[in-house]
């Protein structure tokens, strides 16, 4: 300190904030916002408030490159619900793209003066992944595609976030730690979802759900005056279908779990997942839990545990196929006409996938990537395929990609699901780490079941699981050692 020094006259911390010269800044900083805002609006007021959070997220994603895979994870259960809280924002899927290659981007930043072994993210997934999106790249020149800009609206959420995702998870996701983050990011949305649901459907909607219902959303969600509730998913098959998917995911790894209070949390996850899988009115997701347990009863290996489950399943499906207990009930009436093959909305698929089927006999490359469904008018209003509702994500694939680009699809899945099953019955020793891959591997089998109904497989939020999940399941013999490893050191 100086001779002439006086410290009770420096300034020091908060104290600083009211000196003249940080006085003039705050002014000079509020009276740019309020310019700012007269002439751009409300939308740039809410840019400045938003800013610094920006700054700081991406401050600590340079320097934690993980918590972009993490937020990728977390913001694909919002991103589809925040259109009817904010229309303007409305190339909001962008957003998903600029975190990822923003992730890889801080990756390469982080270890520019070292060389970066790409060995962890070579594996059979990624040559996957890498072939279904060479094959989607392939059907830019399909002579079939009208319209570019349909192709990359589809082809990103089809594949490219699959490319993205599988990587970024064999990189990032190495030890316990990390990959119990990922399962409490997707823990605590899917209990937001189930409370959001919860609300919808007992308070009713907010004022901007209630814009969405009657701007064309009640055609589907509002059937003989009672709401599918679709929480802040895309819709209620989407919302449905994924708190299924939660619920085996997250029972099955309960029973696994030693740690009591991880326990209670995947318990409550797991209830709540059911809750929300039977408010959601979604007849589809019923097939998610039936699917996903029939595979984890064969996993255990265990004669007593096979066929009491499979025992529970038969009762599960006499109670909805051949009883009318609880027909009452909104929710469990329009489960029950999914096992009605006379269902009235059966045979409309039914009809519109012989349709279909006569249109692609002479096109097995498909009628273009995002050139089919409902969602196709917003490019091609009055083309042949965008008037066909497409419904199940396979029949979408098939009108988009043709019977080749099928065929590679369920290639592609049934080999994850085949090569995890082996896995798990034959090379993983960790016991929590083997309940945690049925448990991945279940759901997502379940998963493809449902996908026969909806499209419920490619959709946010559960398409950024499943990828995520791939990665996992066919990385775990690497994870057993890991596990194994840590677990000797720490002995």
């Amino acid at each position: 300190m100086g001779q002439n020094d006086n410290p009770f006259e420096a300034y020091s911390g908060s104290g600083k904030l009211g000196t003249p010269k940080y006085l003039a800044l705050w002014l000079l900083v509020i009276l740019f916002s309020a310019f700012l805002i007269s002439k751009v609006g409300v939308t740039a007021g809410m840019g400045l408030i938003v800013l610094p959070f920006v700054v700081l997220y991406v401050y600590l994603l340079f320097q934690y490159p993980v918590i972009g895979l993490y937020s990728a994870i977390a913001f694909g259960f919002v991103l589809l619900g925040i259109p009817r809280y904010a229309k303007a924002i409305s190339q909001i899927g962008m957003a998903m793209d600029g975190i990822l290659f923003l992730t890889f981007f801080a990756f390469f930043l982080k270890r520019f003066w070292v060389k970066i072994d790409w060995t962890p993210a070579i594996k059979d997934i990624t040559i996957l992944a890498a072939i279904w999106f060479g094959y989607a790249m392939f059907q830019f020149f399909n002579p079939e595609v009208r319209d570019r800009q349909a192709w990359l609206a589809g082809m990103r959420g089809m594949s490219l976030y699959m490319l993205l995702i599988v990587p970024l998870v064999l990189l990032f996701i190495t030890d316990r730690r990390k990959l119990y983050i990922f399962f409490y990011i997707w823990g605590f949305f899917s209990i937001l979802a189930t409370m959001k649901g919860l609300m919808q459907l007992t308070i009713g909607v907010d004022p901007f759900e209630k814009q969405w219902l009657d701007e064309g959303g009640a055609v589907t969600h509002v059937i003989f005056g009672k709401l599918r509730v679709f929480s802040f998913y895309s819709d209620a098959a989407q919302f449905g279908s994924n708190q299924g998917y939660t619920a085996v995911v997250f029972s099955i790894m309960a029973i696994g779990e030693k740690n009591w209070k991880r326990r209670f949390f995947y318990l409550a996850v797991a209830i709540l997942g059911l809750i929300g899988m039977f408010i959601s009115g979604t007849r589809g997701a019923i097939s998610v839990p039936l699917g996903g347990f029939s595979l984890y009863f064969i996993l255990r290996k265990n004669w007593a545990v096979m066929i009491t489950g499979f025992v529970m399943l038969v009762v599960v499906f006499v109670f909805f196929k051949y009883t009318t207990i609880g027909q009452n009930n909104q929710q469990i009436r329009r489960m029950r006409s999914a096992f009605d093959p006379n269902d009235p909305s059966l045979q409309v698929r039914l009809a519109n996938q012989k349709l279909l089927s006569a249109y692609l006999a002479s096109r097995p490359f498909g009628g273009g990537i995002g050139h089919a469904g409902v969602k196709a008018q917003k490019y091609l209003p009055n083309a042949f395929l965008s008037q066909i509702a497409t419904d199940s994500w396979y029949v979408l694939i098939w009108a988009e990609q043709g019977a080749v680009g099928l065929s590679l699809h369920l290639f592609i899945l049934f080999y994850v699901i085949i090569k995890a099953s082996f896995l798990i019955m034959t090379r993983i020793r960790d016991p929590e780490l083997k309940m945690t891959m049925s448990a991945l591997v279940s759901g997502m089998l379940g998963i493809m079941v449902a996908s026969y109904g909806n499209a419920a497989l490619g959709t946010f939020p559960t398409g950024m699981l499943i990828y995520t999940s791939m990665a996992l399941m066919l990385n775990s013999t690497f994870l057993d050692r890991k596990f194994t490893a840590d677990d000797t050191a720490a002995a």
